[in-house]
């Protein structure tokens, strides 16, 4: 999820930052549950929790494991790119393959995440779609053996 340039940073007090945090903990979590632990009744936590997504400060999604989903290959691509980064972030975002992209320092310019069902398909991404960019020099391409860890549970601040 990206920041919208277009809507205004939300000042989160601590009964918004508790729900995010319920949530996190569980997405599936009611709002009458939440709503018991942070004080509000279940209509005040659906309008907060609707404000919260329309603002951009959270999403309420399903994380699925791709290998459950037939997607056999998932990757890390790391891009030197020349000229302006966004226009090259941007493009790569378009990808249906590609679930996650950041603007980084250091070796790499732009680092995206892809999910293929196959080698071949990672191969045809990576060949003929990603270096195919305008502006995308070179990519160096770390393909996952087994994820340890992923958390989205980082909590408020």
């Amino acid at each position: 999820m990206s920041p919208d340039p277009t809507r205004p940073v939300v000042a989160l007090d601590d009964v918004s930052k508790a729900i995010i945090e319920q949530l996190q903990a569980d997405g599936r979590r009611s709002y009458a549950a939440i709503g018991k632990v942070v004080g509000l009744s279940e209509a005040a936590v659906r309008q907060r929790v609707q404000r919260l997504v329309d603002s951009g400060v959270m999403q309420v999604v399903a994380v699925t494991d791709p290998l459950q989903l037939g997607f056999a290959r998932q990757a890390m691509v790391g891009l030197k790119v020349t000229g302006s980064l966004e226009t090259v972030a941007d493009a790569l975002a378009e990808l249906d393959e590609v679930d996650y992209v950041v603007i980084t320092a250091g070796t790499f310019d732009v680092l995206v995440e892809v999910v293929c069902e196959s080698d071949e398909r990672l191969l045809e991404l990576i060949s003929t779609r990603i270096r195919a960019v305008p502006g995308v020099i070179s990519t160096e391409t770390f393909m996952y053996l087994k994820l340890r860890k992923q958390s989205y549970a980082w909590g408020v601040r």
